[in-house]
């Protein structure tokens, strides 16, 4: 039996046919059992309410649900298949480590029994990548309609006609994550494994019902097949000018990328993964997934306007009798989260498409307190801080850390990279020069001293400051060389105090203190960047800072 919730002509049921036979012929699925296929939001709500404990209704008409186990990623449990078509692409790692065929192939049989035992199983045919001529078709396979409905959300939903005509997937994903891993399986560490297979474009979850890990699998997908098609991913939100300019943000976890890419006056293209072809930037996926700790109507309109009917929450705290969410409640994790359609943002641009980027600007929350808040960078600079890839960890934040704490990801998405990281960055710069797209680091971090002495650059000084960028007063400005890191700094901007725009003329210490913090966090850059210096190019390792 097949079914995806919907009556069906002959036309539908003999497509439903073809599906049902290619999992069983490929992945020996079981026939007795319900296969529901690309159901309605309605139906997986159904399901979900029917037949998943822990699944309830919420007041804004969300689903709420609970990860299991895991309410995060486990990147030290990823893992790609080590086979001829794509061994020498790949960095191999910490962030990628190889597993055999042969291990894979006993995670997938492990993964498809466990299917295989369940009364009925979810099926969803989307797409990554809204320009039709790079996107891909995935195909994913569970057990949940939670799974299921996530990446409906988190994929391009198919048209009628496309659906109709989908064919053969270009990736599946088999995800078994309610069932372990056996930790004695040759490559595994744990119970847990997320395993990858370029040459089989298959992927594999056991031991985690995080839905997380699909969305970035697919993404780690993404990050090998477009560079050998000569397009650039990029781990970015993007948004748009009404004259259609484009800006890429980068920057990672506590920076401001999603606050300050989610501009009232510009549209978003999206808020965490693109590609950069020939053509312009397209978005990757077909909603967003955000996080909701400490989420209030007051401070991010949009996202709490976008968890309705048709979103899904992950582990949040409500109360047992109105099913009003506290979104300030940590009880189960502080990685609390909500995926929703783009089109729950009012201001999304659909399709997800945009021109060439005008502005890169890459975000870093600076707690020694000597990045400037903004400078314009070369090409070589926009490399270098690319690669780098920083940001800084607070006291307090985290149990052990006792001062600022410096935090390198490169790319600003190590986890998800699959060829080195010069190839990324050597295709960021050929863009940049040939669509003469400016860059520029933004610290949204302390100024006037580190973290515990200066304070945070306040919210509406990084908004007055990504306002000149885009209104183009920047590109014009004047500017001063700032030491060591040999960044240009601007000597005015409108809406920001010019004292701060140079932390040297706010720093609160003496010039002792301040030269040991700029040599200790130069230092930190440059030791971190030993890792890149056998493929980097010589003007880019120039471009680091110089003690």
């Amino acid at each position: 039996m097949v079914n995806n919730g919907l009556t069906g002509s002959k036309e539908q049921k003999e497509m439903h046919d073809e599906i049902h036979l290619a999992l069983h012929t490929v992945a020996r699925v079981d026939y007795n059992k319900p296969i529901i296929r690309n159901a309605s939001v309605a139906r997986l709500y159904e399901e979900a309410l029917a037949y998943e404990k822990g699944t309830v209704l919420t007041a804004s008409g969300a689903l709420a649900t609970d990860s299991g186990a895991k309410s995060g990623r486990s990147p030290k449990d990823k893992r790609i298949v080590e086979e001829e078509s794509s061994k020498n692409n790949i960095w191999w790692g910490p962030v990628n480590v190889g597993m055999s065929e042969n291990s894979f192939m006993v995670n997938r049989e492990r993964a498809i029994d466990y299917l295989n035992t369940r009364e009925r199983l979810y099926v969803f045919d989307g797409f990554a990548g809204w320009d039709p001529k790079y996107r891909i078709k995935v195909r994913v396979v569970c057990a949940s309609a939670y799974h299921k409905l996530f990446m409906h959300n988190m994929l391009i939903r198919p048209t009628a006609d496309e659906l109709a005509n989908f064919g053969e997937p270009d990736f599946t994903i088999f995800n078994g994550g309610a069932f372990p891993a056996n930790r004695y399986t040759t490559g595994m560490t744990s119970t847990t494994s997320v395993c990858l297979n370029f040459k089989r474009a298959e992927m594999v979850i056991l031991g985690t019902e995080y839905a997380g890990e699909m969305k970035k699998g697919i993404f780690t997908v993404m990050h090998y097949y477009m560079p050998k098609a000569g397009v650039l991913s990029l781990h970015s939100s993007a948004n748009e000018g009404a004259k259609g300019d484009v800006s890429l943000f980068f920057g990672l976890s506590g920076t401001g990328k999603t606050t300050l890419s989610a501009d009232p006056t510009r549209f978003l293209i999206g808020d965490d993964e693109h590609c950069w072809s020939d053509d312009g930037v397209f978005n990757i996926e077909g909603g967003c997934y955000a996080k909701t700790i400490d989420l209030s109507a007051e401070k991010e309109p949009e996202i709490f306007n976008a968890i309705r009917f048709g979103a899904v929450l992950e582990n949040v705290v409500y109360d047992p009798h109105t099913r009003v969410v506290d979104y300030s409640d940590k009880t189960k994790t502080e990685n609390t989260r909500c995926a929703y359609p783009i089109e729950h943002i009012p201001n999304a641009k659909i399709p997800c498409i945009g021109s060439h980027p005008k502005n890169i600007i890459l975000l870093t929350c600076d707690a020694f307190g000597v990045l400037p808040p903004v400078s314009k960078l070369t090409p070589e600079q926009a490399m270098y801080h690319f690669m780098s890839g920083y940001t800084a960890k607070i006291a307090g934040t985290e149990e052990g850390v006792t001062e600022p704490e410096a935090t390198f990801s490169t790319c600003f998405g190590a986890p998800f990279l699959v060829w080195h990281p010069t190839k990324y960055a050597t295709m960021l710069a050929e863009k940049m020069q040939k669509h003469q797209a400016d860059a520029w680091l933004i610290n949204t971090g302390w100024n006037g001293g580190p973290y515990g002495v200066g304070k945070r650059v306040a919210l509406k000084y990084s908004r007055a400051i990504i306002d000149a960028i885009h209104n183009g007063e920047l590109a014009k400005a004047s500017y001063e060389l700032y030491p060591k890191f040999n960044l240009h700094i601007p000597t005015t901007c409108t809406n920001v105090p010019s004292e701060i725009l140079n932390p040297a003329k706010t720093w609160s210490g003496t010039q002792k203190t301040y030269d040991a913090a700029l040599d200790k966090l130069a230092g930190l850059f440059n030791s971190n960047f030993e890792a890149y210096k056998d493929k980097a190019l010589p003007g880019v390792i120039a471009a680091g800072p110089k003690i």
